[in-house]
């Protein structure tokens, strides 16, 4: 190919800093080539390399008992059985959604699958966390409908069960969608497979899609910020084919069963480049490739498109020579042919040739593992020391607490995401226990008596107000989420959405959020395996809300039974562990009523966080708990709803909160404060007198607050019917019997059940729909 002069402007289309230009010319010592420009451009990414995160990165604590591969592979691993060990991980594909929702979103769960089976491991569920801006702008559904639409299609067509998620809206996230998915997979101990590339005279071997224009440099596109002009850099998002994922799958599981390959690495983000740089750098190992051997799909694609690709559903693997007919035969057996790109070799360099052209020759370990670091400036935002106070919030007066409940159940960011998860496939595989929707997805794990519990969560708002407390809330609330299941969480993957470090306010908030989620993973004894940070979110009008999130495994122990939120008979005593609510600070629904944010941040006490998983996870297995419920976001009165609704249908419940002041004012705090740290539980009698004594022993505060009623089958009947999926027309009402009455001075509340169950299942989307919805009677 023609030589292309290396300009200032050419350097700083790519991304490249005159400083980082500056130290390539020394690695190199000489001008690079234009090819090379693009390897250390992709390479050197934030999205690739973290330059900007990994001092802060390296604080995580990431060694415990359970783990067997921490941060720098694809995923994270943990210790699970005496066979069996649990892969995951959580990625990012914010600004590819933006763009074009459908091929992001779809393209991000692809990415992450490879993630988990490029390890050897079987994919086995998916979560997707999800956060939209205003539901009134326009341009939201065109978003929220095309990302949910893509997460279904793809996972649906390889069929792996999306089990969990959460999906939030705010003006702060408007114009720069977070789509942030994460994948669980189980392997065989003696499987793991790294991608660490050895032995002198390997060979390096393609399989998978053809190679086409799209994605090229989406790296570097995730590493910028998002603009008016952006809508210019559609090409750099891929496109995603399902069904090819699910041959490589079963194709690569069955290379690693049958000892064919030495190692195996998925072509993400930075395509060949990363695949080939990583591989060699991480074995100390020299490669060499020659282009014209890669299959493509678009014609006369030049050396510098073919290495920055990131056209999906494209694998490298590392065999030996003798071993190349095997992996033939096994790709021939799924319809794939093995394309022999070249060699490692004792070099350390990187060789790229094409029409006969070396094009690229660089070191493979300065290209892979040591890109420049830097410390940046932190500095607190000033909005920090002007937040309102939520005890100042002009809320009204609380006169009329059933319609406030009611109307609360009915926002878009409380009522019932039913409508996003009935689009996914939860029980493909056939290993579910708990569903979506319930506190965590848990899954039986063929050939093991021990069950699987995960759980993401993550709070902008709560890291808006305080990223330190935000940082150790994300982790405590996961954490008590996969509790609350009966499991014993075990460790961390982690998923950062921040905007541009270059901003000091911005990289103070990360730090701090940083540092909060390492105080609570070495609390809560949760290391960290890995994870994702996805800096420069943000639109033309500033940065979105810090949102760190966080994924959590766990492991019930053999054969107990997971405990899930809903209320399952009648007689059932409900009480409250955990502290009476202190303040409606940071709490939706303040943002709910008053449009605006108020603090402070809910402060979490990391060792009452500990002492309430030891307890949950006792009770559980001691068999005490008939359910447990996390009182997160919408407080206790949201708790209480949801334990309803997904229990036995019929159930009535009688509350009696005479622990809390007296007057409307006081109640309306108890019910929708955010408080830390409270779980809502149901037992039988005498197995809550064990319970109550196990809470003595940790030093832990419980409160009987109710109990479970049965009313009539008719009313059962009544209670179960919901509203269809895609166009409520008319109110479900009915004439139920069950209800929820709250006693407290000078007057409480009580409304039907029927009523919460409209009132939270009224939005069959985020829109309204035409017809406004009742949602209770006169």
């Amino acid at each position: 190919m023609g030589k292309v002069v290396i300009t200032p402007e050419i350097i700083a289309e790519h991304g490249i800093t005159p400083e980082e230009y500056q130290t390539i010319l020394k690695i190199l010592g000489r001008e690079p080539r234009i090819v090379e420009l693009g390897i250390f451009s992709v390479m050197w990414s934030e999205h690739c390399s973290y330059k900007n995160s990994k001092p802060l990165l390296r604080t995580f604590p990431t060694e415990g008992p359970h783990i067997l591969q921490g941060p720098g592979e694809n995923a994270g691993i943990v210790d699970f059985d005496e066979r069996l060990a649990i892969v995951f991980k959580m990625e990012s594909h914010n600004h590819p959604s933006a763009l074009e929702p459908y091929q992001g979103a779809a393209t991000g769960v692809g990415g992450i699958l490879r993630d988990i089976f490029t390890m050897g491991a079987r994919p086995v569920a998916l979560l997707d966390l999800l956060r939209f801006g205003d539901p009134a702008n326009p341009r939201t559904r065109r978003l929220v409908s095309g990302v949910i639409e893509g997460i279904a299609d793809y996972g649906n067509a390889v069929g792996v069960p999306t089990v969990g998620g959460e999906c939030y809206f705010s003006p702060a996230y408007d114009g720069n969608p977070l789509v942030n998915v994460m994948c669980v997979g189980v392997i065989e101990k003696d499987r793991i497979t790294r991608a660490v590339g050895s032995g002198a005279g390997n060979l390096v071997v393609y399989y998978g899609n053809a190679t086409g224009r799209d994605g090229i440099h989406g790296a570097t596109f995730a590493s910028t910020e998002l603009t008016e002009e952006s809508e210019d850099k559609r090409s750099a998002v891929q496109v995603g084919d399902p069904f090819m994922e699910k041959k490589i799958l079963e194709v690569t599981l069955e290379l690693i069963e049958s000892n064919a390959v030495v190692a195996l690495q998925d072509m993400g983000a930075a395509g060949l480049t990363c695949s080939t740089a990583e591989m060699a750098g991480r074995g100390g190992m020299g490669i060499r490739v020659d282009l014209d051997k890669v299959p493509q799909r678009a014609a006369n694609l030049s050396a510098y498109e073919i290495m920055l690709s990131e056209s999906q559903e494209r694998m490298l693997a590392i065999c030996e020579p003798a071993k190349l007919e095997q992996v033939r035969g096994i790709l021939n057996k799924w319809d794939l042919d093995a394309h022999v790109l070249g060699e490692l070799d004792a070099s350390g360099l990187m060789k790229v040739y094409h029409r006969g052209e070396l094009v690229a020759e660089l070191p493979a370990d300065k290209v892979s593992e040591n890109s420049p670091v830097y410390e940046r400036e932190a500095r607190r935002p000033e909005y920090m020391d002007s937040i309102p106070d939520a005890a100042n919030a002009n809320l009204g007066p609380a006169t009329d607490l059933k319609r406030e409940l009611l109307e609360f159940l009915a926002s878009p960011n409380i009522c019932s995401k039913r409508w996003i998860y009935e689009q996914y496939d939860h029980m493909v595989q056939t290993q579910t226990l708990t569903p979506p929707g319930d506190n965590a997805g848990v899954l039986k794990i063929d050939g093991s008596r021990h069950s699987l519990a995960m759980a993401a969560d993550g709070n902008g708002l709560y890291s808006y107000l305080d990223p330190f407390e935000g940082g150790k809330l994300a982790v405590a609330e996961a954490a008590r989420n996969v509790a609350c299941s009966g499991a014993r969480p075990l460790a961390v993957t982690n998923c950062l959405n921040f905007g541009s470090p270059l901003k000091p306010e911005i990289f103070y908030q990360l730090s701090e959020a940083v540092r909060g989620i390492g105080a609570a993973c070495k609390a809560l004894n949760t290391p960290v395996t890995g994870g994702n940070v996805s800096l420069y979110n943000e639109n033309p009008e500033g940065a979105i809300w810090p949102t760190p999130i966080i994924g959590i495994v766990g492991r019930l122990d053999r054969d107990v039974k997971p405990v899930k939120a809903g209320f399952p008979a009648a007689g059932l005593d409900v009480a409250l562990i955990g502290p009476p609510a202190r303040d409606l600070g940071g709490s939706e629904y303040v943002r709910w009523r008053t449009g605006k944010v108020h603090g402070p941040c809910p402060a979490c006490d990391l060792d009452h966080e500990r002492r309430v998983i030891e307890v949950l996870v006792a009770a559980a297995n001691a068999g005490w708990l008939a359910s447990a419920q996390d009182c997160g976001v919408g407080g206790l009165g949201v708790a209480v709803v949801e334990s309803l609704l997904l229990g036995k249908p019929g159930l009535g419940l009688e509350l009696d909160l005479g622990y809390v002041a007296r007057g409307n004012e006081a109640l309306r705090v108890e019910m929708f404060a955010e408080t830390p740290g409270r779980v809502l539980i149901s037992a039988a009698p005498d197995h809550y007198r064990q319970i109550q004594e196990l809470c003595s022993k940790h030093g832990l505060p419980i409160a009987l607050i109710g109990q479970t009623i049965q009313k009539s089958d008719q009313a059962a009947e009544a209670a179960h019917v919901g509203p269809e999926l895609h166009g409520m027309q008319e109110p479900l009402l009915g004439n139920h019997d069950a209800e929820l009455g709250i006693r407290h001075a000078p007057s409480g509340l009580r409304v039907r059940i029927g009523h919460l169950r409209n009132a939270y299942e009224s939005r069959v989307s985020i829109f309204p729909p035409e017809k406004p919805v009742a949602l209770y009677e006169a």
